[in-house]
């Protein structure tokens, strides 16, 4: 199911895949960047009591966790992210969508 997130709520974004031009010096494997810092995976529960940190104590049960995964990304850099997630307590996760159509990728 698709919808929009409220923006009531704060949100943290995880992304997870190659560098993108310009970026190459960061390598050609996919790599995790935490809002708009690249990172590594043992970083991911620092980050999360860093962002429930810095938000008001009554916000910090919806605090969203959006995972942004590039089509091309290995399924073992999510599974590591999410399990770095469930370390942290972490639990409310989305994944960020585009858009498209859902029988397109049918082929």
């Amino acid at each position: 199911q698709v919808e929009k997130l409220d923006k009531k709520h704060p949100t943290s974004f995880i992304y997870m895949g190659k560098p993108s031009k310009g970026y190459e010096r960061y390598g050609t494997e996919a790599r995790i960047q935490l809002n708009d810092k690249f990172a590594d995976v043992d970083d991911i529960v620092s980050f999360v009591n860093a962002e429930r940190a810095a938000i008001r104590e009554e916000l910090i049960p919806f605090l969203t966790m959006v995972l942004k995964v590039d089509k091309e990304a290995n399924m073992g850099i999510v599974g590591d992210v999410k399990q770095e997630l469930r370390k942290a307590n972490a639990l409310k996760i989305n994944y960020s969508t585009g858009n498209g159509e859902a029988l397109g990728n049918l082929d």
